[in-house]
């Protein structure tokens, strides 16, 4: 029976399905296009004072907000925009390797029960709100985590990042990057893990005919095929990164310096946590500052998914 007769056959309620279903999708598409454009016009229209209005009452409100050392838009935001980077790649950098290597061992190493008792774990810890991670992060990590950041200094304070002598108590970008790759971990581990237990059965055992170890197989088959999936992984987690607020005003001794001395207090600050410091007593030429900050994380946001993106695409390919 050829294809037109197998559709000439079709039941008609299957074909309204069908075409109810795609206009569904449709139309979700096109609306999470209408809301990033209304987030973005938001935040354009609501920062347009301090694009085109007063300068020199923008100018005031700035260095009110910098206490003098900043009395320009740019340089006010670029700090926190290199804190923002720093600290969010940071993060990622300490997380990517620990989660694959997470994601493999519940994918191909651990037993069952383990494995399936790993996930939820791991799911759990992706659901805990940030808020939560700050207080540990606060009250727990900063003093414990004095002692080490202490040695790194003391031997390893010849590299720029490590300079000493570490802050005491190490509010510092080094115990945030490390409270946020505690964060983004669970997000780059399950959805590694998933994709992992996605490879072809046939691409494993071809591996192991050709006499491949096991890690040898996870080299040649696992790894290769996941790529995409872990590119995804860490972009998302990266925005996670980017856009924390509270974990990072909850922790972080706030600067405004282009600094990577890592160990030491008062260097850098994130836009986001920023925001979240200055809004309470912003006046609304304040606010509109604030927002164009948040604009630019926003198109800086943006830019890293589209980056993403190319990045999957050719992954995948």
């Amino acid at each position: 029976m050829s294809s037109q007769d197998k559709t000439a056959l079709a039941p008609s309620g299957g074909k309204t399905a069908d075409k109810v279903f795609r206009g569904v999708a449709y139309a979700c598409g096109i609306l999470i296009l209408v809301v990033l454009a209304a987030v973005f016009l938001f935040l354009f229209f609501r920062a347009w004072p301090l694009i085109g209005g007063d300068q020199a009452a923008n100018s005031e409100t700035i260095s009110s907000f910098t206490g003098g050392k900043a009395s320009n838009f740019w340089g006010y935001v670029l700090p926190l925009l290199f804190g923002t980077v720093l600290v969010s790649l940071l993060a990622l950098l300490i997380a990517f390797f620990v989660s694959i290597g997470i994601a493999l061992f519940i994918s191909h190493y651990a037993p069952k029960k383990i494995a399936t008792g790993l996930s939820y774990v791991i799911d759990l810890l992706a659901a805990i709100p940030s808020v939560i991670y700050g207080l540990w992060g606060g009250l727990i990590l900063v003093p414990a985590i004095y002692p080490f950041w202490n040695w790194v200094a003391n031997h390893l304070g010849f590299i720029p990042l490590f300079e000493g002598p570490a802050a005491n108590p190490q509010r510092t970008v080094a115990t945030v990057a490390v409270v946020l790759a505690v964060m983004v971990l669970p997000i780059i581990t399950s959805m590694s893990r998933d994709i992992f237990l996605q490879t072809p059965t046939l691409q494993q055992e071809a591996a192991y005919g050709l006499g491949a170890t096991k890690w040898e197989m996870i080299k040649l088959a696992v790894i290769p095929f996941g790529k995409s999936g872990i590119v995804s992984a860490s972009m998302l987690a990266l925005g996670r990164a980017l856009g924390e607020t509270m974990a990072v005003l909850m922790i972080l001794s706030p600067g405004l310096s282009y600094s990577i001395k890592l160990l030491q207090a008062s260097q850098s600050q994130t836009i986001a946590a920023n925001i979240a410091a200055q809004y309470p007593e912003a006046n609304d030429l304040g606010v509109s500052v604030l927002i164009g900050t948040g604009l630019i994380l926003f198109l800086i946001t943006f830019i890293v998914n589209f980056v993403a993106r190319k990045i999957t695409e050719k992954a995948g390919a």
